[in-house]
Parts: C-alpha cells; structure tokens; sequence
C-alpha cells in the first residue's frame, strides 16, 4: 500500500494564523495527505477546548504542541515577548518532535509548512534536510512590504531602524494602493522598542525566508496583481475558506455561538449589521460606549462580537442599552464567521480588516465598515475602500475617538450606496472564480500538492531558495 505524503504544518500562534493554517490542513488532506499539525501548548490548548467536534478535522490531522518558553501567566498577545521565547525554546523542541516522527520509516515527513513568522522552522528543516514552504496568512501586499525592506532603506524611504525618513504616501508596485510611511506594519505599535525589534525580527525573517522552497499565500492574483509583479515567487492559492470545500471552520480559541445563526434567521433580507473586530483588538471604555450607542443610534439589526478581554473594564455597556435594543441587537463572544457573513440576512460588515476577516467579506460579497488598528489592517483598508471600493472607512474625531454620530452616518452610507452593493458582488464573482475549477487559485494549489507530492529526496541545493532577493 503506498505511504500518504505526510506534511507538518506549523502556524504562529495566534488565532488569525491558526485559523488559515487549519484550513489549509484540511484542503490538503482532501488531496491525500496527512498533517501533524503542530502548535503551542497555550494555543494548542484553546483549540482542543473550543473543538466541539473532532470529526472537524478528521483522522488524517493529529494535533501535537511544543512548548512556546512563556510562562502560564505572561501574554502572548505581546508580539516580541512571544516572538523572542519562541525563537529560544521552540527550535530544539521542533527537532526533537521532527527526530521522533522521522524514527519510523512510514511516518517521515514529507514537507514542513511554517508560518511566515516562523522563520527558525526553515533553519531546522535545512539542517534535516526537509523540504519546506513558506504559509503567508496574510496578503500578498503585506509580504511584499517585508520583503523590501532592503530597497526601502536603499531607496532613503526608512532608515535602519525602520522609520520613516519623511511622511509621505509611496507605492510599492503599479496597481498597489498607496500607503502611508506611517503605516508600515512594525511601525503599527505604540511602544518604540517594540516596534525596533520587530523590525529587526522582519529583517531576521527575510533572511531565513530564503531558505523555504516555495511560498504560498492565502489570497487570490486578481485582487492584488501589482504585489505578484513585484515578488512574482509568491504562489496565490487563496482565499482559502471553508465554505470552499463545503465543510466547517476549525482552529478556533474560542466556542462559536451557534444560536446567532438562528437569530439571523428571523432577520429580514440585507437588514444585519455585522460588527467584529477580531481576535486581539481592544477598546477603552469611552471608544466601546461610542461604538454601542452608534449601532443604538442608527435603528438597524446588528449582530455584535464582544470577544473575553476586548475591553479591560467589565460593565462597559452604557446604561440601559441592552434593555433600549431589545431584540434587534444580538451579542455574543465568538462567532461562527463565514456562516454569519454568508447569511442573506447580512447587509454589511464593521470590521478591524485582518486578512481574514477581509477575504470572508469580499467572498461573501458583504459590503464593509472598516475599523482598523494596527499591523497590515490599514493596508487592507485601502484594498477594501480605494482599489476594490467595496467599502467605506470611518473618520475619527481631534482625539481619534470614532462617535456615535460617524457611525451612524457612515452606516445608511454604506446600506444605502447600490455602486458598492455592485462592485462587491463583482469582487465575490472573481474571488470565487478563483478557488473555483479551473481558477488561477485552484491551478496555482494543484500545482503545489503536485511539488509535495514528489519525492521529498528531489529536495537538493538546486531547489532551494525562494527567488526572493
């Protein structure tokens, strides 16, 4: 009987690359693959308690953790602490799960596919001379911003820290959106050290990048042509969704509320806003109130996600707008995404615009709100308002604080607005032409399980590289 191909996947250990990194995993099992998918005890921990069912991911994915060197208490949503505990601890723990797989004939693993952020995966994977891919969950625009980093220093755009020689709005390729110099990702952080060694952990990455054999990225060619131009290695396989295959999400940290769905069932047509912000956003007091009393303000249906943590303060609600609501406002911890966002009652999205978030509602053809905050959110926005125009962004007050009033407008804006409407059915058409049969997508992912097909022993020197420079 022929040995199925076995593949470790590895995401960063956060739910915005878990999430992607499963759905992958699970595509790749359709084609005959197995997959150790491997993540931190504390991420590994929250999927297995927010899987309800385990037919979810199959026999053909075994679940397995490696320390991340963090202690019980400390917060792994601080990005260096975790990134430079990892980086320590995890290689020699990678190795020695890779050593214990590899000890029986049968079990060898085939390929590892790491996270872009986990650079050191491909040093261990070259020292066992195993063949490796990059996994970008993000855009191909955010990629490409790492990747020239190097020309952004020569071009006298940044200095060697990473900031920003003058503001100023540049293009990295034709057909990109233009961005700030305020908004390159390691600038998106409020603390100066953390946001020097960020960037010092991107220049480390790019460096360890070179090494992977191919590199894949969840999105489509025809939504971001301009960044394939410029780094054409990069593979689109994407929008990698489950709604693709036909099947359910897995890799959440929290339990998804399905009664939500049977709230939106009772909902008239377009009539719901979507309001969620992802999986590490937070709000002061004062933001959150504006935010709730600005769904109060504009009468309409909303579905809200208030995510464990998303405000420091408990009670944040102002007085008396849960009894004012009533039932046309529905809130809830943790969402079943794509089910919600494919829901015909859904009118439109307020979203923070993480790449997952964004890919569910172009695919889903839900007009959006954006509401970013930091890392490659801003550059998604632009995607969103000014390249696909698919969507409407907020404008804050002297203070930054988005009212109740803004919302409100911005809100019959965008509900009201039939050229959005329009343009995002047309961005959903190509997008599922993509991931459909015979899509760039779709010939793009056949072509790679083809290449992890082969025999792992055609990996030789002459393979590696990305072709970055």
């Amino acid at each position: 009987m022929e040995r199925r191909p076995h593949i470790v996947a590895m995401p960063y250990p956060a739910q915005g690359h878990v999430l992607p990194m499963m759905e992958l995993s699970l595509c790749l099992v359709k084609h005959g693959f197995r997959i150790t998918f491997v993540n931190t005890d504390y991420a590994h921990q929250k999927v297995l308690n927010a899987l309800l069912e385990k037919d979810f991911i199959g026999d053909h994915i075994n679940l397995v953790s490696i320390p991340d060197g963090m202690e019980p208490w400390e917060d792994r949503n601080d990005f260096t602490k975790l990134s430079e505990s990892l980086s320590r601890v995890a290689p020699g723990k990678l190795q020695e799960l890779l050593h214990r797989i590899n000890a029986s004939e049968d079990d060898k693993v085939t390929c590892i596919i790491a996270d872009t952020l986990l650079g050191w995966v491909f040093e261990v994977a070259e020292k066992m001379k195993i063949r490796k891919a990059v996994f970008s969950p993000a855009s191909a625009a955010l990629l490409t911003q790492l990747l020239s980093v190097n020309k952004l220093i020569d071009d006298g755009i940044i200095d060697n820290q990473g900031n920003p020689l003058k503001i100023e709005k540049i293009q990295l390729a034709p057909d990109m959106p233009f961005m700030s110099t305020t908004n390159f990702v390691w600038l998106g952080f409020e603390d100066e050290i953390m946001r020097r060694k960020i960037f010092e952990n991107v220049n480390k990455h790019n460096k360890t990048l070179k090494l992977a054999d191919r590199i894949i990225c969840n999105t489509a060619y025809d939504l971001e042509a301009g960044a394939f131009t410029l780094f054409p290695k990069i593979l689109p396989i994407g929008p990698l969704l489950a709604s693709s295959r036909n099947g359910n999400s897995a890799g959440c940290f929290w339990q998804e509320d399905t009664n939500c769905l049977k709230w939106l069932d009772q909902q008239p047509l377009k009539s719901v806003i979507y309001v969620a912000f992802g999986s590490i956003t937070t709000f002061d007091k004062t933001q959150f109130q504006e935010l709730a009393l600005g769904l109060e303000l504009t009468g309409k249906r909303f579905l809200l996600v208030v995510r464990p943590g998303i405000t420091k303060e408990t009670n944040v609600y102002p007085q008396g707008f849960e009894e004012r609501v009533g039932n046309r406002g529905k809130i809830v911890e943790w969402a079943s995404q794509q089910k919600v966002l494919s829901h015909p009652s859904v009118g439109c999205f307020l979203s923070h615009c993480g790449w997952n978030s964004t890919m569910e509602g172009v695919a889903n053809g839900v007009p959006f709100l954006c509401w970013p905050y930091f890392g490659d959110q801003p550059i998604n926005e632009s995607y969103i308002c000014d390249v696909w125009k698919v969507g409407l962004n907020f404008n804050g007050d002297e203070f930054g604080v988005i009212k109740r009033e803004e919302i409100k407008n911005k809100v019959e804006q965008v509900l009201g607005d039939e050229r959005i409407k329009a343009r995002a059915k047309e961005v959903k058409e190509l997008v599922l032409k993509s991931v459909g049969e015979c899509g760039y997508s779709a010939k793009i992912f056949s072509n790679f399980v083809e290449w992890l097909n082969e025999d792992s022993r055609l990996s030789s020197p002459g393979m590696h590289g990305s072709g970055i420079a």
